[in-house]
């Protein structure tokens, strides 16, 4: 009992405490331990005492005028003990603008104006949301899903990095730092040579799985279930995640397919606070999780890990081949496979990419860079936004650019927040061209200054974010492409010469349609794309519009 979570409500008023108290109660009194008080200094006390317990704070509701001490100088207080707490205001009208300005000071989570009747409309579905977003990364100790390996080891890597995409918690223990590490391998009868080793909740452990077997034992789903679908979205960032809640909620047979995790790059982002809807910002997890939940209410399948190698279409309909060789039958193609990060071309860089060199994932490897020396290449908001989230564990960050500054390449909202961050330093006009290391993990990196002065600096990890590579490779099918691989769709076709020669319909393609009628392209993977999560999102629904014209047509 007293290892749930704790939800923290503090209101001088005591009627109002009892109030918003019994509401609490009502709601989540069997997940949560509900903890009150009438002062915040008390409340402060207590917290110190329930921090040495290793007690977790999951959210705090905070009254805003009290006279011991206002509501957002003690919010401030309390997110030194748990920085990860959600935090909502308790407000009169008159003190919006207060809780808006606190939105910046101490990251606010949401605020409420009293009175919050009834709590089913005004309460619940608030705390609800801020709940189960910060249940993404509360870990309970007695959480089954264990991984064993070693911290500079790509494959334990790429295994922290596949369940934390797909939204699985799970506790990571490094063989050579925790003793509990090899207590376990000990009891699974097993030993360092099988590593990495993940430890299932059933008490069984795999030793040194291929993600896709990982993903069977978690459940996951390997295989197509229908014979045909109204629509085949494949990629699930953003863009084929709205394509897959406006397809299902829409009544088409939506199946949408995964090679790694959903969320694409944006998932991976440690704070998204630009998206339209959220003043305080979610992170790329949050994003993913909404979208994925919504998806599979509205009945769509999910297929992951999957990865589609070839689209062959016969008569008007298309067959898309799996890279197990399986094949799954569709009337239409949304296509919304994103962008990857391009390689940093520098020496030694693929010697220690999963060893300290890192292509996003800084949320993955964010706990391993305590109070250690870390670069980020790249002068994007991705950069900018793991940069600010890494600032709370490593000891320096630094971000390498060519440009003198951030301001051509990134929002001025990051550059504002980076340029308050103690910790971080912008290093322009520079480049990273060579990686550096020992015992097979990165130890430093030579820095080299557009003048072409080199100096050798110690690195103990380096993330990199640079150029937006489309993800089209696997197409063979005659698509129509930019120089640059990005896939034309619509009226920028007919400026390419063998347009006419592939397009046999009488009609114009659609907004969003590519030279072969039927298969769409929506997101960054589609030439003179936004690249930004909202157009990304706006685009996935009009995917589906078009479908709908598209399969009136057949």
């Amino acid at each position: 009992m007293s290892k749930k979570p704790i939800l923290f409500c503090i209101d001088d008023d005591p009627q109002v405490l009892r109030a918003v108290v019994r509401d609490m109660k009502n709601k989540y009194r069997k997940e949560y331990r509900i903890l009150s008080t009438t002062s915040p200094k008390e409340a402060l006390e207590v917290l110190e005492e329930q921090k040495k317990k290793s007690d977790e704070v999951a959210l705090f509701l905070v009254d805003q005028r009290m006279p011991e001490m206002l509501g957002v100088e003690f919010l401030e207080n309390a997110k030194r003990l748990y920085p990860n707490a959600k935090r909502v205001l308790l407000t009169a009208y008159s003190d919006t603008d207060a809780a808006i300005k606190a939105i910046n000071d101490v990251q606010l989570d949401y605020y409420l104006t009293k009175p919050w009747n009834p709590p089913e409309e005004k309460l619940y579905p608030v705390v609800d949301d801020l709940l189960n977003a910060w249940q993404l990364n509360y870990i309970p100790e007695e959480v089954g899903l264990k991984v064993i390996g070693y911290q500079y080891s790509p494959k334990s890597h790429d295994i922290k990095d596949f369940l934390s995409g797909n939204l699985f918690p799970f506790i990571w223990m490094d063989v050579e730092s925790n003793p509990k590490a090899k207590e376990l391998l000990a009891l699974h009868q097993t030993d360092e040579k099988n590593l990495p080793v993940v430890s299932l909740e059933n008490g069984e452990c795999l030793k040194n799985p291929s993600l896709s077997e990982l993903a069977v034992e978690l459940g996951l789903n390997a295989d197509a279930k229908e014979e045909i679908y109204d629509v085949a979205i494949i990629g699930a960032g953003p863009s084929g995640l709205a394509a897959a809640v406006y397809g299902g909620s829409e009544g088409l047979k939506t199946i949408l397919i995964e090679k790694h995790a959903p969320g694409g790059q944006a998932g991976t982002s440690s704070r998204i606070e630009n998206y339209l809807g959220f003043p305080n910002g979610l992170s790329g997890q949050e994003l993913t999780h909404r979208a994925i939940s919504q998806a599979k209410r509205f009945g769509i399948e999910f297929l992951s890990p999957k990865e589609v190698k070839n689209i062959e279409t016969k008569d008007s309909y298309k067959i898309l081949t799996l890279s197990d060789d399986k094949k799954i039958n569709a009337k239409s193609i949304v296509i919304s496979t994103g962008v990857n990060y391009r390689k940093l071309q520098a020496e030694g860089v693929d010697d220690f990419t999963g060893a300290g060199v890192y292509y996003g994932s800084s949320m993955t490897e964010a706990q391993a860079c305590k109070d250690k020396e870390v670069y980020i290449v790249g002068g994007g908001n991705s950069a900018g936004q793991s940069a600010v989230y890494l600032s709370n564990f490593a000891k320096n960050v630094y971000i390498v650019v060519r440009k003198p500054d951030l301001t051509s390449s990134m929002s001025s909202y990051l550059i504002d927040q980076i340029d308050a961050i103690d910790n971080i330093t912008v290093i322009g006009e520079s480049n990273i061209t060579k990686a550096i290391g020992t015992n097979e993990r990165l130890t430093s990196i030579e820095l080299t200054h557009n003048e072409g002065t080199r100096k050798e600096v110690n690195a103990d990890a380096l993330f990199i974010f640079i150029g937006n590579r489309p993800y089209t490779d696997w197409v063979h099918l005659d698509i129509i492409k930019n120089a640059r691989g990005f896939i034309e769709t619509g009226k920028d076709l007919a400026r390419h010469e063998n347009f006419k020669k592939i397009w046999k319909k009488e009609r114009e393609p659609f907004l969003l349609e590519t030279c072969s009628p039927g298969i769409f392209a929506s997101g960054d993977v589609r030439a003179g794309a936004m690249n930004r999560v909202a157009s990304a999102v706006g685009e996935g629904a009009m995917a589906i519009k078009f479908v709908h014209e598209y399969l009136a047509e057949i």
